[in-house]
């Protein structure tokens, strides 16, 4: 729910220091929540987010991430999606993934609980990891 202080719901990821995106979290295991999990309230996710490229991710309603990465043409977008699609199917978390001339766009939350969970930012790092390979010059 959005409030004065924070138009729309959404909060930002923090600026990372210079080199290092994602490093940490994106080497921690994806596991699977149970039923009984909560999800993340936003003290729960805050230093998740803040291991996230700023520039990309944004949590919506405290219920989702979601990013966008831009490419130079569409081939880049085309096969980074395709990489991230391997990597949803490697540890069965899928994404939503919206493709166009030189964006990606990526929606992501634990459908389970209907909303956060450490592993939506897990792999959120390991994205902006495989994005280090496209990233705009």
């Amino acid at each position: 729910m959005a409030s004065k202080s924070n138009p729309g719901g959404r909060h930002k990821a923090e600026p990372l220091p210079c080199g290092s995106m994602s490093q940490s979290l994106a080497d921690e295991p994806c596991e699977a929540c149970t039923s009984e999990d909560e999800p993340l309230t936003a003290e729960g996710y805050a230093e998740y987010l803040a291991d996230l490229d700023e520039s990309v991710w944004e949590v919506i309603d405290d219920h989702h991430l979601e990013g966008t990465y831009e490419f130079e043409d569409f081939r880049d977008a085309l096969e980074f999606t395709y990489e991230v699609g391997e990597l949803a199917e490697e540890e069965w978390h899928h994404p939503d993934l919206h493709l166009q001339w030189g964006e990606a766009r990526i929606e992501m939350w634990t459908h389970k609980i209907d909303g956060l969970h450490k592993t939506d930012f897990v792999m959120a790092a390991r994205m902006d990891r495989l994005y280090e390979d496209y990233a705009p010059e």
